[in-house]
């Protein structure tokens, strides 16, 4: 389930999601890949947390985007989320939370159709989905 509509066409709300998700984006530190990811998280209490890769010259050190947002909030306080835009660029596509996001977001997602929208940093499309589409048999104590 997925559906790619204009940036114009979402909600005020929405839009400031994507919004701090490109800025976020902008801070990525990915000397080694060059490949930056922003994103920004909306708890249930409505509150955005952003959040953005940050690499390691011992590769799997590094730790995306989503778990620095998640792991930000959580620190915080919060422990539920409705919904995230992820902002990146490869090659004009959109790019989606990697397996062990997905799994994170499920830990603490509000329900398993948490909105998922990824964002071109243009501003132009961005692509709406749900976890459960993304992580359709999650691991789940």
């Amino acid at each position: 389930m997925f559906e790619v509509k204009k940036f114009v066409e979402f909600d005020e709300q929405e839009k400031q999601l994507f919004r701090e998700s490109i800025q976020a984006r902008e801070e990525a530190y990915a000397i080694y890949s060059n490949f930056k990811v922003g994103t920004a998280l909306l708890s249930k209490s409505g509150k955005i947390y952003t959040g953005c890769n940050v690499e390691n010259s011992s590769f799997s050190l590094s730790t995306c985007a989503e778990r620095t947002a998640v792991v930000k909030a959580v620190s915080e306080g919060e422990k539920e989320f409705n919904k995230i835009a992820v902002c990146g660029l490869k090659e004009g596509q959109f790019v989606s939370p990697c397996g062990s996001c997905r799994q994170v977001l499920n830990e603490f997602a509000q329900s398993s159709h948490m909105e998922v929208y990824l964002v071109k940093p243009s501003q132009t499309e961005v692509l709406k989905t749900n976890l459960k589409y993304l992580l359709p048999l999650a691991f789940n104590l």
